[in-house]
């Protein structure tokens, strides 16, 4: 019989593992056309979203952003707040990567902010289509 090596069952990747940095962050009292110039200033597909208190309420796509100005409903004085609603989804740097790609694939999300217990922005978690 040989030893089992410490490789031969590898902890399963993480969340903290793979998420990219947290990029362009803004306030949801912005306006969502002062966001979408952000975004193409900073060339990012999406934007980390915080309160006043920089906790993360969620990301915002320029996707989201741009259907949101094409509506019917749109002014030009839509905050992100608004535009938003629910808070989240979330997912912690200690979340499996297999947890976190089903539940990404299951709201059929491109991307994810990373937080930690207290809610602040750590990285964004973007999986490949």
């Amino acid at each position: 019989m040989q030893p089992r090596s410490a490789r031969a069952n590898p902890a399963p990747r993480t969340v903290d593992d793979a998420m990219e940095a947290a990029g362009p962050q803004v306030c949801d009292d912005m306006t969502v056309e002062v966001a979408l110039s952000v975004m193409a200033s900073a060339r990012a597909v999406h934007l980390l979203v915080c309160d006043e208190y920089g906790l993360c309420t969620g990301l915002v796509t320029r996707a989201q952003l741009a259907a949101i100005r094409n509506s019917s409903t749109y002014t030009d004085r839509i905050r992100l707040r608004e535009a938003l609603g629910d808070r989240g989804p979330f997912t912690s740097p200690m979340t499996t990567m297999a947890e976190a790609e089903h539940a990404m694939s299951y709201r059929r999300l491109d991307a994810l902010p990373v937080v930690d217990e207290q809610r602040s922005a750590l990285g964004i978690l973007a999986l490949a289509r």
